[in-house]
């Protein structure tokens, strides 16, 4: 007995919609994620450091800096993030042990900052203020798009070399103490009341002479 044909099969196709589409790695290649136009852009929300003031870090060793962030209304999940630091002279260094490059669904990254000094003598990271950039794979000037995660540049903070110590018995001296009482003893008004306050302690000292003894 002949057997009968298997019935046609039709592969599955995604739901139409104008928004963006956005293949997903984890699933075939037929399936696609599809993101509508009224769906908010992806946003980072940085956690660490505190936003409310500009952190400084010092360049020395066993000194890591870490950065953490929140991801929110991200509905397309990035293949990876660069990480990055903008110096205020312009200069820009990658953020982290894999030159900035790290897993899209990353929420913190570890910078050793005096290993990458040493490790890149040609282009030290100066004593400046930073600016923190984080982008997803679209690149840094991609524009906003639904569900797309949109480029984080909010973070600032700062980088200092510690100075070196130097004990007393070597010669060492406060510039700063010397300087500001220099500033104080030439100011006119600080002559003016250290004068008030000798004439009134010596008027005092000559009325108590001149006060009868009470015997």
């Amino acid at each position: 007995m002949a057997q009968r044909p298997p019935p046609n099969q039709q592969s599955p196709t995604a739901t139409p919609s104008n928004g963006p589409t956005s293949t997903n790695s984890t699933a075939s290649s037929s399936t696609r994620l599809v993101i509508p136009q009224t769906a908010p852009v992806g946003i980072i929300t940085i956690t660490q450091p505190p936003q409310t003031a500009t952190s400084f870090y010092k360049i020395a060793p066993s000194n890591l800096i870490t950065f953490g962030w929140n991801f929110s209304m991200v509905l397309a999940t990035p293949t990876h993030l660069t990480v990055s630091a903008v110096c205020d002279n312009g200069n820009t260094y990658p953020v982290g042990p894999t030159d900035g490059i790290i897993p899209g669904t990353a929420t913190s990254v570890v910078w050793d900052v005096f290993s990458y000094q040493q490790n890149h003598p040609n282009t030290p990271l100066a004593q400046a203020t930073y600016t923190l950039n984080i982008w997803d794979d679209r690149g840094p000037r991609a524009g906003r798009a639904p569900g797309f995660l949109q480029a984080n540049t909010g973070l600032k903070f700062a980088l200092y070399t510690p100075q070196l110590y130097t004990p007393i018995s070597s010669g060492w001296t406060c510039t700063h103490c010397n300087s500001a009482y220099s500033v104080y003893a030439a100011n006119p008004a600080f002559v003016g009341v250290l004068t008030a306050l000798l004439v009134m302690f010596l008027s005092g000292f000559s009325l108590l002479r001149l006060t009868p003894r009470i015997r």
